[in-house]
């Protein structure tokens, strides 16, 4: 009958035994790893510092819209010492802050609209469908993206002006598309190829013609990046200054931005620095609170082509 030998301990000396060599790679791992820590919290540094450079003024403003402008100027670090909505209603009344809000959401809006619908379309042809002068098209929109708009300025003032449209709303609507239309129709481009093919054809082969594919099918699957190129381009056009200024020149027309430099000169010279104030933060909160709502949709436009 076979037994099993039991291993018998090792006595040879600890110095005379044959040395195990390390993993090559371990003190390179852990130096990598150390490094890696170092730049974490250093990036998490400068975010923090970025961070509160960033929302520091923007407290401070709000809380100086609600002061008098004797506590603006004797304590500016200072909470008020009530909330004064005065300051509100005077800016939204007096300094006619309503009409330049009424005016740049239906530009804004108008426009806004305009560029989903067309970029979109575009977008979606130029990434979908293969045509003699498709690369043509799209170099030629992503050419209008490094034309500056400064030097468009006086021709778009004097084809505006032939066609009867300057000094209107409608009119500005226009440039807005306009101007908004290249960076739309490259991101959207990108996006575009990104989808799924297998979805559009099966849309096809039962029977959906392309306008109802690309409405019903496609255009729902683009959710994501609409939303983050609308984003993009609601900041730039709400916030947009150089084209008002140049081509609607009419006081009752104007858009808020006009609106709060004629805020900051007319108040500026009556002393009303909390109306001034007030205004700003009117001009400020749509954009924070469109953000705010929209910022998960904008992680998600963004990334949706790196995932896939």
């Amino acid at each position: 009958m076979k037994t099993t030998d039991t291993p018998t301990a090792d006595t040879t000396p600890a110095e005379n035994r044959p040395s195990v060599a390390k993993a090559p790679g371990a003190a390179a791992a852990r130096g990598k790893s150390g490094e890696g820590q170092v730049l974490n919290v250093f990036s998490h540094g400068i975010l923090i510092i970025w961070a509160f450079m960033v929302v520091l003024p923007l407290i401070w403003a709000v809380m100086t819209s609600f002061k008098t402008d004797a506590g603006i100027f004797n304590s500016p670090w200072a909470l008020p010492d009530r909330l004064h909505f005065e300051n509100w209603s005077r800016a939204w009344t007096e300094a006619h802050m309503s009409d330049y809000f009424l005016n740049t959401i239906v530009v804004v809006g108008g426009s806004l609209v305009g560029t989903l619908l067309f970029g979109s379309m575009a977008a979606y042809v130029l990434a979908r469908f293969e045509f003699p002068g498709n690369r043509f098209i799209y170099y030629l929109f992503i050419g209008g993206m490094s034309f500056p708009v400064m030097l468009a300025l006086v021709p778009l003032f004097y084809v505006l002006n032939n066609i009867s449209l300057l000094n209107t709303l409608h009119g500005l609507v226009l440039v807005y598309i306009a101007y908004s239309l290249p960076f739309t129709v490259f991101f959207l481009t990108a996006f575009f190829r990104t989808l799924p093919t297998s979805v559009a054809e099966a849309a096809l082969i039962d029977g959906a013609s392309h306008t109802r594919t690309f409405f019903q099918v496609m255009l729902p699957m683009a959710k994501p990046g609409l939303i983050s190129v609308g984003i993009f381009n609601f900041l730039g056009q709400w916030n947009q200054y150089m084209l008002p200024t140049v081509l609607n020149t009419d006081p009752d027309k104007k858009v808020l931005s006009q609106g709060l430099v004629e805020l900051a000169v007319s108040q500026g010279y009556k002393g009303d620095w909390s109306g001034l104030f007030a205004g700003l933060v009117m001009a400020m909160l749509p954009v924070l609170v469109v953000y705010f709502i929209f910022q998960r949709q904008v992680q998600a436009g963004l990334t949706a082509g790196a995932l896939k």
